[in-house]
Protein backbone atom coordinates (compact mmCIF):
# COMPACT_ATOMS: atom_id res chain seq x y z
CA UNK A 1 0.00 0.00 0.00
CA UNK A 2 3.24 2.18 0.89
CA UNK A 3 4.30 1.67 -2.93
CA UNK A 4 1.08 2.65 -4.32
CA UNK A 5 0.86 5.68 -1.94
CA UNK A 6 4.05 6.55 -3.27
CA UNK A 7 3.12 6.56 -6.82
CA UNK A 8 -0.06 8.49 -6.40
CA UNK A 9 1.82 11.14 -4.83
CA UNK A 10 4.73 11.08 -7.42
CA UNK A 11 1.64 11.57 -10.39
CA UNK A 12 -0.21 14.41 -8.13
CA UNK A 13 3.80 16.16 -7.61
CA UNK A 14 3.23 16.78 -11.68
CA UNK A 15 -0.03 16.40 -12.71
CA UNK A 16 -1.08 19.15 -10.40
CA UNK A 17 1.62 22.10 -10.61
CA UNK A 18 1.67 20.66 -14.79
CA UNK A 19 -2.34 21.92 -14.97
CA UNK A 20 -2.50 24.43 -12.73
CA UNK A 21 0.55 25.58 -15.70
CA UNK A 22 -1.66 25.30 -17.95
CA UNK A 23 -4.46 27.88 -16.80
CA UNK A 24 -1.74 30.35 -16.59
CA UNK A 25 -0.56 29.83 -19.68
CA UNK A 26 -3.07 29.24 -21.92
CA UNK A 27 -2.24 32.14 -24.82
CA UNK A 28 0.62 29.98 -25.24
CA UNK A 29 -0.57 26.75 -27.14
CA UNK A 30 2.81 25.38 -27.24
CA UNK A 31 3.40 25.66 -24.00
CA UNK A 32 0.39 23.99 -23.32
CA UNK A 33 1.31 21.12 -25.76
CA UNK A 34 4.72 20.86 -23.99
CA UNK A 35 2.90 20.46 -20.10
CA UNK A 36 0.68 18.39 -21.26
CA UNK A 37 2.09 15.73 -22.45
CA UNK A 38 4.68 15.39 -19.89
CA UNK A 39 1.71 15.62 -17.51
CA UNK A 40 0.37 12.18 -19.35
CA UNK A 41 4.34 10.53 -18.85
CA UNK A 42 4.01 9.29 -15.38
CA UNK A 43 -0.06 8.82 -15.31
CA UNK A 44 1.36 6.38 -18.49
CA UNK A 45 3.41 4.78 -16.33
CA UNK A 46 1.23 4.00 -13.06
CA UNK A 47 -1.21 2.34 -16.25
CA UNK A 48 1.47 0.17 -16.66
CA UNK A 49 1.89 -0.85 -12.80
CA UNK A 50 -1.51 -1.60 -12.26
CA UNK A 51 -1.70 -3.84 -15.61
CA UNK A 52 1.27 -6.02 -14.34
CA UNK A 53 -0.96 -6.18 -11.39
CA UNK A 54 -4.29 -7.38 -13.51
CA UNK A 55 -2.29 -9.47 -15.28
CA UNK A 56 -1.73 -11.98 -12.16
CA UNK A 57 -5.02 -12.39 -11.61
CA UNK A 58 -6.22 -12.74 -15.21
CA UNK A 59 -3.67 -13.60 -17.45
CA UNK A 60 -1.88 -11.79 -20.10
CA UNK A 61 -4.74 -12.24 -22.78
CA UNK A 62 -7.44 -10.76 -20.80
CA UNK A 63 -4.87 -8.39 -19.52
CA UNK A 64 -3.82 -6.87 -22.43
CA UNK A 65 -6.94 -6.45 -23.88
CA UNK A 66 -7.95 -4.30 -20.65
CA UNK A 67 -4.55 -2.37 -21.32
CA UNK A 68 -5.50 -1.73 -25.15
CA UNK A 69 -8.83 -0.94 -24.21
CA UNK A 70 -7.95 1.58 -21.46
CA UNK A 71 -5.05 2.92 -23.18
CA UNK A 72 -7.17 3.62 -26.65
CA UNK A 73 -9.50 6.00 -24.51
CA UNK A 74 -7.03 8.71 -25.02
CA UNK A 75 -7.15 8.13 -29.01
CA UNK A 76 -10.51 8.44 -28.55
CA UNK A 77 -11.44 11.02 -26.82
CA UNK A 78 -8.57 13.17 -28.92
CA UNK A 79 -10.04 12.36 -32.22
CA UNK A 80 -13.77 13.14 -30.70
CA UNK A 81 -12.98 16.32 -29.83
CA UNK A 82 -11.29 16.75 -33.14
CA UNK A 83 -14.45 15.48 -35.10
CA UNK A 84 -16.84 17.90 -33.39
CA UNK A 85 -14.55 20.73 -34.42
CA UNK A 86 -14.64 19.61 -38.52
CA UNK A 87 -11.05 18.23 -38.31
CA UNK A 88 -11.59 15.48 -40.32
CA UNK A 89 -8.55 14.75 -41.76
CA UNK A 90 -6.67 15.08 -38.45
CA UNK A 91 -8.67 12.49 -37.27
CA UNK A 92 -8.43 10.31 -40.17
CA UNK A 93 -4.59 10.46 -39.84
CA UNK A 94 -4.87 10.15 -36.24
CA UNK A 95 -6.13 6.81 -36.77
CA UNK A 96 -3.13 5.96 -39.35
CA UNK A 97 -1.00 7.29 -37.10
CA UNK A 98 -1.79 4.87 -34.18
CA UNK A 99 -1.59 1.99 -35.77
CA UNK A 100 1.62 2.14 -37.53
CA UNK A 101 2.73 3.79 -34.42
CA UNK A 102 1.57 0.65 -32.16
CA UNK A 103 2.62 -2.05 -35.19
CA UNK A 104 6.27 -0.36 -35.67
CA UNK A 105 7.09 1.94 -32.79
CA UNK A 106 5.16 0.04 -29.91
CA UNK A 107 6.43 -3.26 -30.66
CA UNK A 108 9.69 -2.54 -31.97
CA UNK A 109 10.67 -0.39 -28.63
CA UNK A 110 9.35 -3.46 -26.65
CA UNK A 111 11.55 -5.84 -28.56
CA UNK A 112 14.68 -3.79 -28.52
CA UNK A 113 14.35 -2.93 -24.18
CA UNK A 114 13.43 -6.36 -23.45
CA UNK A 115 16.06 -7.72 -26.65
CA UNK A 116 18.72 -5.64 -24.56
CA UNK A 117 18.22 -7.56 -20.99
CA UNK A 118 17.22 -11.30 -22.69
CA UNK A 119 18.60 -13.25 -25.85
CA UNK A 120 15.73 -14.75 -27.54
CA UNK A 121 11.80 -14.11 -26.15
CA UNK A 122 8.73 -15.72 -26.91
CA UNK A 123 5.40 -14.74 -26.99
CA UNK A 124 1.89 -16.41 -28.33
CA UNK A 125 2.46 -16.98 -31.79
CA UNK A 126 -1.46 -18.07 -32.80
CA UNK A 127 -2.99 -14.79 -30.53
CA UNK A 128 0.00 -12.71 -32.90
CA UNK A 129 -0.83 -14.39 -36.09
CA UNK A 130 -4.31 -13.93 -35.35
CA UNK A 131 -3.36 -9.69 -34.92
CA UNK A 132 -2.05 -9.71 -38.20
CA UNK A 133 -4.31 -11.17 -39.95
CA UNK A 134 -7.15 -9.34 -38.44
CA UNK A 135 -4.84 -6.25 -39.01
CA UNK A 136 -4.40 -7.19 -42.75
CA UNK A 137 -8.56 -7.35 -42.96
CA UNK A 138 -8.90 -3.66 -41.40
CA UNK A 139 -6.68 -2.52 -43.91
CA UNK A 140 -8.42 -3.86 -46.79
CA UNK A 141 -11.12 -2.01 -45.00
CA UNK A 142 -9.38 0.71 -45.39
CA UNK A 143 -7.97 -0.02 -48.90
CA UNK A 144 -11.90 -0.37 -50.41
CA UNK A 145 -13.11 2.80 -49.81
CA UNK A 146 -9.73 4.79 -50.91
CA UNK A 147 -9.85 2.69 -54.70
CA UNK A 148 -14.04 3.42 -54.85
CA UNK A 149 -13.03 7.09 -54.66
CA UNK A 150 -10.75 7.34 -57.04
CA UNK A 151 -11.99 5.03 -59.68
CA UNK A 152 -15.93 5.65 -59.41
CA UNK A 153 -16.06 9.48 -57.54
CA UNK A 154 -18.39 10.47 -60.07
CA UNK A 155 -21.22 8.78 -57.77
CA UNK A 156 -20.82 11.06 -55.45
CA UNK A 157 -20.41 12.14 -52.11
CA UNK A 158 -23.27 10.67 -50.35
CA UNK A 159 -22.60 6.97 -52.03
CA UNK A 160 -18.86 7.44 -50.33
CA UNK A 161 -20.32 8.32 -47.07
CA UNK A 162 -22.88 5.35 -47.85
CA UNK A 163 -19.80 3.00 -48.15
CA UNK A 164 -17.58 3.79 -45.37
CA UNK A 165 -20.98 3.39 -43.18
CA UNK A 166 -21.26 0.12 -44.56
CA UNK A 167 -17.69 -0.80 -44.24
CA UNK A 168 -17.46 0.27 -40.78
CA UNK A 169 -20.49 -2.02 -39.57
CA UNK A 170 -18.64 -5.09 -40.92
CA UNK A 171 -15.62 -3.80 -39.17
CA UNK A 172 -17.33 -3.82 -36.09
CA UNK A 173 -18.86 -6.38 -36.17
CA UNK A 174 -16.08 -8.73 -36.69
CA UNK A 175 -13.86 -7.13 -34.08
CA UNK A 176 -17.29 -8.40 -31.89
CA UNK A 177 -16.84 -11.65 -33.49
CA UNK A 178 -13.06 -11.22 -32.50
CA UNK A 179 -13.40 -10.99 -28.67
CA UNK A 180 -16.22 -13.97 -29.01
CA UNK A 181 -13.38 -16.04 -30.66
CA UNK A 182 -9.95 -15.04 -27.94
CA UNK A 183 -11.99 -15.02 -24.98
CA UNK A 184 -14.96 -17.58 -25.30
CA UNK A 185 -14.43 -20.67 -27.71
CA UNK A 186 -11.04 -20.15 -28.23
CA UNK A 187 -9.93 -18.79 -24.83
CA UNK A 188 -7.43 -21.33 -24.06
CA UNK A 189 -4.96 -20.48 -27.40
CA UNK A 190 -4.75 -16.84 -26.12
CA UNK A 191 -4.77 -17.38 -22.44
CA UNK A 192 -0.63 -16.83 -22.62
CA UNK A 193 1.89 -17.52 -19.70
CA UNK A 194 0.39 -16.96 -16.40
CA UNK A 195 3.37 -14.57 -14.08
CA UNK A 196 3.47 -14.82 -10.56
CA UNK A 197 2.60 -12.33 -8.39
CA UNK A 198 6.48 -12.20 -6.55
CA UNK A 199 7.23 -11.36 -10.39
CA UNK A 200 6.42 -7.74 -9.76
CA UNK A 201 8.99 -6.89 -7.15
CA UNK A 202 6.00 -5.97 -4.65
CA UNK A 203 2.95 -7.63 -2.93
CA UNK A 204 0.32 -7.86 -5.61
CA UNK A 205 -2.62 -5.50 -5.80
CA UNK A 206 -6.48 -7.15 -5.21
CA UNK A 207 -7.98 -7.72 -8.72
CA UNK A 208 -10.33 -4.45 -7.66
CA UNK A 209 -7.62 -2.50 -6.91
CA UNK A 210 -6.07 -3.27 -10.10
CA UNK A 211 -8.83 -1.96 -12.05
CA UNK A 212 -9.76 1.26 -10.29
CA UNK A 213 -6.21 2.46 -10.64
CA UNK A 214 -6.39 1.40 -14.67
CA UNK A 215 -10.03 3.08 -14.63
CA UNK A 216 -8.85 6.63 -12.85
CA UNK A 217 -5.68 6.64 -14.56
CA UNK A 218 -7.52 6.33 -17.63
CA UNK A 219 -9.63 9.24 -16.72
CA UNK A 220 -6.56 11.56 -15.68
CA UNK A 221 -5.10 10.66 -18.96
CA UNK A 222 -8.24 11.66 -21.18
CA UNK A 223 -8.39 14.70 -19.48
CA UNK A 224 -4.67 15.97 -20.73
CA UNK A 225 -5.68 14.16 -24.06
CA UNK A 226 -8.25 16.75 -24.34
CA UNK A 227 -6.59 19.73 -23.10
CA UNK A 228 -4.10 18.86 -25.47
CA UNK A 229 -6.55 18.96 -29.11
CA UNK A 230 -7.05 23.11 -28.57
CA UNK A 231 -3.06 23.45 -28.38
CA UNK A 232 -2.13 20.59 -31.29
CA UNK A 233 -3.30 23.52 -34.33
CA UNK A 234 -1.43 26.64 -33.21
CA UNK A 235 1.22 24.25 -32.30
CA UNK A 236 1.88 22.87 -35.83
CA UNK A 237 1.34 26.30 -37.51
CA UNK A 238 3.94 27.66 -35.09
CA UNK A 239 6.62 24.89 -35.58
CA UNK A 240 5.82 25.03 -39.64
CA UNK A 241 3.96 20.98 -39.87
CA UNK A 242 1.25 19.61 -41.73
CA UNK A 243 -2.28 18.38 -40.33
CA UNK A 244 -1.12 15.33 -41.74
CA UNK A 245 2.19 14.82 -40.03
CA UNK A 246 0.09 16.11 -36.90
CA UNK A 247 -2.20 13.59 -37.05
CA UNK A 248 -0.27 10.42 -38.03
CA UNK A 249 2.66 11.49 -35.53
CA UNK A 250 2.06 13.81 -32.53
CA UNK A 251 -1.56 13.04 -32.17
CA UNK A 252 -0.51 9.60 -32.11
CA UNK A 253 2.33 9.71 -30.31
CA UNK A 254 0.73 11.51 -27.25
CA UNK A 255 -2.41 9.33 -27.58
CA UNK A 256 -0.18 5.93 -27.52
CA UNK A 257 1.76 7.32 -24.35
CA UNK A 258 0.49 4.88 -21.83
CA UNK A 259 0.69 1.80 -24.26
CA UNK A 260 4.64 2.81 -25.28
CA UNK A 261 4.96 2.64 -21.08
CA UNK A 262 3.36 -0.39 -20.43
CA UNK A 263 4.43 -2.29 -23.08
CA UNK A 264 8.05 -1.20 -22.72
CA UNK A 265 8.26 -1.91 -19.08
CA UNK A 266 6.61 -5.71 -19.32
CA UNK A 267 8.66 -6.29 -22.40
CA UNK A 268 12.20 -5.61 -19.85
CA UNK A 269 10.86 -7.96 -17.41
CA UNK A 270 10.24 -10.76 -20.33
CA UNK A 271 6.82 -10.64 -20.46
CA UNK A 272 6.40 -10.56 -24.53
CA UNK A 273 2.81 -12.08 -24.45
CA UNK A 274 1.34 -9.19 -22.89
CA UNK A 275 3.76 -6.48 -24.90
CA UNK A 276 2.57 -7.99 -28.17
CA UNK A 277 -0.65 -8.70 -26.85
CA UNK A 278 -0.97 -4.90 -26.05
CA UNK A 279 0.79 -3.33 -29.11
CA UNK A 280 -1.25 -5.76 -31.29
CA UNK A 281 -4.73 -5.37 -29.71
CA UNK A 282 -4.37 -1.73 -29.57
CA UNK A 283 -3.87 -1.61 -33.15
CA UNK A 284 -6.83 -3.94 -33.64
CA UNK A 285 -9.00 -2.15 -31.80
CA UNK A 286 -7.98 1.13 -33.44
CA UNK A 287 -9.09 -0.25 -36.60
CA UNK A 288 -12.15 -2.71 -35.48
CA UNK A 289 -13.46 -0.38 -33.07
CA UNK A 290 -12.36 3.09 -32.47
CA UNK A 291 -12.59 3.93 -36.56
CA UNK A 292 -15.74 2.49 -36.71
CA UNK A 293 -17.10 4.54 -33.63
CA UNK A 294 -16.15 7.62 -34.97
CA UNK A 295 -18.01 7.10 -38.26
CA UNK A 296 -21.26 6.10 -36.32
CA UNK A 297 -20.90 9.06 -33.96
CA UNK A 298 -19.78 11.74 -36.59
CA UNK A 299 -23.26 11.44 -38.15
CA UNK A 300 -24.89 13.08 -34.95
CA UNK A 301 -22.72 15.75 -35.57
CA UNK A 302 -24.40 16.48 -38.75
CA UNK A 303 -20.38 15.79 -40.68
CA UNK A 304 -20.53 12.62 -41.79
CA UNK A 305 -16.60 11.26 -41.31
CA UNK A 306 -15.89 8.80 -44.53
CA UNK A 307 -13.25 6.26 -44.65
CA UNK A 308 -11.04 8.00 -47.71
CA UNK A 309 -7.75 7.72 -46.97
CA UNK A 310 -4.88 9.27 -48.63
CA UNK A 311 -2.73 6.30 -50.83
CA UNK A 312 -0.14 7.14 -48.53
CA UNK A 313 -1.39 6.72 -44.96
CA UNK A 314 -3.24 3.30 -46.90
CA UNK A 315 0.29 2.46 -47.96
CA UNK A 316 1.75 2.98 -44.67
CA UNK A 317 -1.01 0.95 -42.60
CA UNK A 318 -0.34 -1.96 -45.41
CA UNK A 319 3.55 -2.40 -45.23
CA UNK A 320 3.50 -2.07 -41.56
CA UNK A 321 0.67 -5.10 -41.17
CA UNK A 322 2.72 -6.88 -43.79
CA UNK A 323 6.10 -6.70 -41.36
CA UNK A 324 4.38 -7.33 -38.51
CA UNK A 325 3.52 -10.78 -40.38
CA UNK A 326 6.73 -12.02 -40.91
CA UNK A 327 8.16 -10.83 -37.48
CA UNK A 328 5.31 -12.68 -35.47
CA UNK A 329 5.60 -16.10 -37.88
CA UNK A 330 8.14 -17.95 -35.34
CA UNK A 331 6.78 -16.41 -32.28
CA UNK A 332 10.13 -15.20 -30.80
CA UNK A 333 11.61 -11.83 -30.64
CA UNK A 334 15.17 -10.23 -30.17
CA UNK A 335 16.44 -6.76 -30.79
CA UNK A 336 17.34 -6.62 -33.89
CA UNK A 337 13.87 -7.20 -35.07
CA UNK A 338 12.73 -4.10 -32.95
CA UNK A 339 15.75 -1.84 -34.90
CA UNK A 340 14.06 -3.08 -37.77
CA UNK A 341 9.99 -2.39 -37.19
CA UNK A 342 11.60 1.11 -35.58
CA UNK A 343 13.90 1.71 -38.43
CA UNK A 344 10.41 1.60 -40.50
CA UNK A 345 8.67 4.18 -38.41
CA UNK A 346 11.40 6.53 -38.79
CA UNK A 347 11.06 5.95 -42.68
CA UNK A 348 7.43 6.65 -42.64
CA UNK A 349 7.55 9.54 -40.31
CA UNK A 350 10.11 11.51 -42.43
CA UNK A 351 8.02 10.62 -45.91
CA UNK A 352 4.85 12.04 -43.75
CA UNK A 353 6.77 14.99 -42.30
CA UNK A 354 7.59 15.90 -46.11
CA UNK A 355 4.43 14.78 -47.64
CA UNK A 356 2.97 18.69 -49.15
CA UNK A 357 0.01 20.17 -46.76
Amino acid sequence: MRRLFTSWLDVLLIFVPVTGALGLLKADPLLIFITSSLAIIPLAGLLGRATEHLTTHVGAGVGSLLNASLGNAAELIIALTALREGLHDVVKASLTGSIIGNVLLVLGASMIAGGMKYERQKFNQTAAGMGASLLLLAAVGLIIPALFHFTAADRGVKIEHELSLDIAIVLFLIYGLSLVFSLKSHRHLFAGDQHDAHDLGENPWSYRMSLSVLAVVTILIGVMSEMLVGAIEPTAHELGLTQVFVGVILVALIGNAAEHSTAVLVAMKNKMDLAVGIAVGSSLQIALLVAPLLVFISYFFGTPLDLIFTPFEVAAVAMSVLILGFVSMDGESHWMEGVMLVGVYVMLAMAFYFLPA
